[in-house]
């Protein structure tokens, strides 16, 4: 049985019929494929505008170029705002869970996870540093980072003597912690408060 599934797969293209291009490397003829959910929904609900869907926000991205580009493009959004929008920079540095990545342009196409820590942008001889709580960074070939963050802060906001005292008040709660919840829950305050004292201090 499982001899003959195997041969049967075998001889279906799945890898090519699943194989799709980024969202963000699509080419805009291929982001109106709304069109076609927009005149369903017509048809059935003719009364009422159909809703937006993701493709409606999404602008199309040039494709990766022939040659790296001098410059990296830097989305770094947060729920309630955003802080940098198609920026033009030279490298930033996120604090992934793997350690601190550099990404410079024609950076290889990765999606990393961001912990605690201090993201810096890099422009010139400018460089700006945020405080980062956690969130995702999104590098595309085509030398776009979209970096998405819960919370941040940029790093010269900080009040040291508030983080010491929050280091100090979540480092009481965990060894007075009596349930797995509030060990929890107090081990989350050290970590970042940790992170924090250690982008102040370093």
């Amino acid at each position: 049985m499982l001899r003959q599934a195997s041969r049967l797969l075998a001889h279906r293209p799945i890898l090519a019929a699943r194989t799709r291009a980024f969202s963000t490397d699509l080419p805009a003829s291929e982001q109106t494929a709304d069109a076609t959910f927009a005149e369903a929904w017509n048809k059935v609900i003719p009364n009422i505008d159909p809703p937006k869907t993701p493709l409606s926000f999404m602008q199309p991205r040039p494709p990766a170029p022939s040659s790296i580009p001098s410059k990296l493009t830097v989305n770094f959004v947060l729920p309630y705002a955003s802080e940098l929008a198609t920026k033009e920079v030279d490298m930033v540095i996120v604090p992934a869970t793997t350690g601190q990545m550099g990404v410079l342009p024609g950076h290889v196409a990765t999606i990393a996870e961001l912990k605690p820590g201090v993201l810096s942008v890099h422009e010139g001889n400018e460089v700006t540093k945020y405080f980062v709580s956690s969130g995702f960074v999104f590098i595309h070939a085509n030398s776009f980072a979209d970096i998405i963050a819960v919370v941040a802060v940029p790093l010269d906001q900080l009040d040291a003597n508030l983080v010491q005292k929050g280091l100090t008040e979540f480092t009481s709660k965990l060894s007075s912690a009596t349930t797995d919840l509030e060990k929890a829950e107090a081990q989350i305050g050290v970590d970042v408060h940790s992170a924090l004292n250690s982008s102040l201090t370093g």
